[in-house]
């Protein structure tokens, strides 16, 4: 069961972070502070496009799925993706939901942004996280909330 459900709405200068009703209380524990960091920071980084940065907070033998790609295996193929595979050409990430339960973390939110062909995107999206025990990404899943059947 997850230790806390938070809702994250970010904004140009500031994070707000409210427990949903019926959430138990907000604990102080030290790992879900570095794992909610840890998570903030990626999406700043990917929001950046911040490779190195980004790459940093994966283990270096993690293994990302994503939908439409090969899995990507270790910093190499991370950073091959970020830098020149990837459609989407800039955009920002507003995280709505980010649940913490000891390795595992489960993101939701919303994407607006401009693909490489100038197309405008806007979706939701969930991403699922394991960590290792030094708290880097071992595996991270996306899924994307667009209709396809």
């Amino acid at each position: 069961m997850p230790t806390q459900a938070r809702t994250e709405t970010d904004t140009e200068s500031e994070t707000e972070t409210r427990t949903e009703p019926g959430a138990p209380a907000p604990r102080t524990d030290p790992a879900e502070a570095t794992v909610l960091s840890r998570i903030s920071a990626y999406y700043s980084s990917v929001d950046a496009g911040d490779v190195e940065s980004l790459l940093a907070l994966f283990a270096p033998d993690a293994r990302y799925h994503r939908p439409g790609y090969e899995p990507l295996v270790g910093h190499t193929d991370l950073r091959r993706f970020y830098q020149g595979e990837r459609i989407i050409a800039e955009g920002t990430h507003t995280l709505t939901e980010t649940l913490v339960d000891s390795d595992r973390v489960a993101v939701h939110g919303e994407f607006h942004g401009l693909l490489h062909s100038g197309e405008r995107v806007s979706l939701r999206f969930a991403d699922f996280f394991t960590l290792t025990p030094e708290l880097t990404f071992a595996t991270r899943d996306t899924f994307f909330f667009t209709p396809l059947v």
